[in-house]
């Protein structure tokens, strides 16, 4: 079992960055791939970033995922921000390696809410 602990959103305006946590709980936890996914209102929940290095083109350039294997702990790093970021982030987990759909994750966060004003 995984447990997942997201932190780090917020409001920010239009152009800031916020840096979103993951804490995992358990003793393996380089043995799973991590992912971050958003859900935007009325819009199904999208993958973000994760462990591989893809990342969708509404956020290359300017998001950033990285993991600290030693705190079991992933990150997200978010640069100009734009409204139409604003969603539930959730970190996500799966034993093996990183895939895109939501469907393939085992594991998930209670997801943290990030909102971006004009």
């Amino acid at each position: 079992q995984v447990q997942l602990t997201e932190s780090g959103g917020g409001l920010v305006q239009a152009g800031g960055s916020l840096r979103l946590s993951c804490t995992a709980s358990g003793r393996t936890f380089s043995r799973y791939a991590m992912a971050w996914f958003r859900q935007g209102p009325g819009k199904e929940r999208e993958f973000v970033a994760g462990t591989g290095g893809y990342y969708p083109d509404s956020v290359k350039g300017r998001f950033t995922f990285s993991r600290d294997n030693a705190k079991n702990t992933v990150y997200l790093q978010m640069n100009s921000l734009k409204p139409e970021d604003t969603a539930v982030y959730y970190c996500a987990a799966r034993f093996g390696v990183v895939s895109t759909p939501r469907s393939e994750y085992d594991y998930w966060g209670q997801g943290t809410q990030v909102t971006v004003s004009s």
